[in-house]
């Protein structure tokens, strides 16, 4: 159900509060630019820092402005399940086309707790769902054991954002998956090598920035065309590194900033990229020619 590239998108602020306009401003620019979908209030979104209201409130500003134009999926994931499953049917009310699911951070639960978390979560929605294994953010991972359980028993379970980094388990996940359920790499840098196992897209944080160049190198891919998918992917890998050189999301949106698009303004414990590597992240954007 879910193939190609999608925008894990920014939540601007301005003066503390939710950037409404430059929200909007930079939805229209996703689709401009052929954006499959996009994931509103995810890490990228920094959900974790928007109070229950401001989270609806992004979801439904990106509902509404997208118009059936590209997809919405929406991140709705907590390490509490009853939160997950309010924001959850919540989101679903607003009309989404998906939600995504982080594995619970900080509990560490086992992994029967963690199939019992996404089946819970499950049978409250009939929304398809996108599982988002993160280890990284969430120190706990969704073992392909119980992926296989949760597609096997939540016929709403169609699809996961991979962002553990790891080869190895993108082709055990593709191996032991039926091939409709549909793998994304959740890693810029990693996208073309997961596409060449058996992924079919991308939840990207670099399409905020160039959502048409990221479109065009998956698309390309999936359409055979291998090694323009590869030129595409060496021509724009210094963006997809640098955009990482902090913590997620802070180098994106100094990006967005430095192309006039939103302000850098992020919610602690978030804050501004130090000076060293925002003259770093200045001379990767020039010599992209985005600035």
């Amino acid at each position: 159900m879910f193939s190609g590239a999608y925008t894990a998108i920014v939540t601007p602020f301005k003066n503390g509060a939710i950037d409404e306009e430059a929200y909007r401003k930079l939805i229209d620019f996703q689709i401009e630019n052929g954006i499959a979908g996009i994931v509103p209030t995810g890490s990228t979104g920094e959900a974790a820092t928007l109070d229950a209201e401001e989270h609806l409130r992004v979801i439904r500003i990106a509902v509404e402005q997208a118009r059936g134009r590209c997809k919405i999926v929406a991140g709705t994931g907590s390490n509490s399940t009853r939160e997950a499953i309010d924001l959850s049917v919540e989101a679903a009310a607003l009309g989404v086309d998906g939600l995504l699911l982080a594995s619970p951070y900080y509990n560490k639960p086992t992994q029967e707790g963690t199939y019992r978390h996404f089946k819970a979560i499950s049978d409250r929605v009939n929304t398809p769902i996108m599982l988002y294994n993160v280890p990284s953010r969430t120190a706990s991972e969704i073992a392909v054991e119980t992926c296989v359980r949760l597609v096997r028993d939540c016929a709403n379970i169609v699809s996961i954002k991979e962002a553990g980094g790891s080869c190895d388990r993108v082709s055990a996940l593709r191996n032991a998956l039926p091939p409709s359920f549909t793998i994304l790499s959740g890693d810029d840098s990693l996208t073309l090598p997961f596409l060449i196992i058996g992924a079919v897209g991308v939840v990207s944080v670099a399409s905020n920035v160039i959502p048409k160049q990221v479109t065009e190198m998956v698309n390309g891919f999936l359409a055979g065309r291998a090694q323009e998918a590869r030129d595409l992917h060496l021509r724009w890998y210094p963006i997809f590194k640098d955009l990482f050189i902090e913590s997620n999301p802070i180098p994106v949106k100094a990006a967005l900033n430095l192309m006039g698009l939103i302000q850098a303004e992020y919610r602690l414990p978030l804050c501004e990229m130090s000076s060293t590597n925002l003259d770093r992240l200045k001379k990767t954007l020039a010599a992209a020619k985005l600035i």
